[in-house]
């Protein structure tokens, strides 16, 4: 069993940076594709970013040069830099891991969510 923790959200102001970082237990994810997706009020889940097994990262298109995923030294870390942050990133950002390495949308394992306000 995999366990997600989710850390780093707050209130920013338009502009700011944040970096937000999952903590993994219960297996070495190095080979896992691990992401992140968020939730914003009265929408549905997206999906913002994967690294896969071999570190090859994904953004959608609404983050791609402002985030960057990353997997920590420790291989159970997950982290995103978000720069340049928008009213329009506030949402529930959500930690996930796949067992399938190559995945785009790891969505096997979930955390809890950590919540990131930008004010204008």
């Amino acid at each position: 069993q995999v366990q997600l923790v989710e850390s780093g959200g707050g209130l920013v102001q338009a502009g700011d940076s944040l970096t937000l970082s999952c903590a993994a237990s219960g297996r070495t994810l190095s080979s896992y594709a691990m992401g992140w997706f968020r939730q914003a009020p009265g929408k549905p889940r997206e999906w913002v970013a994967t690294i896969t097994s071999s570190d090859h990262t994904i953004y959608a298109d609404a983050v791609k040069g402002r985030f960057t995923i990353s997997r920590g030294n420790v291989k159970n870390t997950l982290y995103l830099q978000m720069n340049r942050l928008k009213p329009d990133d506030t949402a529930v950002y959500y930690c996930a891991a796949d067992r399938s390495g190559a995945t785009v949308f790891p969505n096997e394992y979930w955390g809890q969510g950590t919540q990131v306000t930008v004010s204008s």
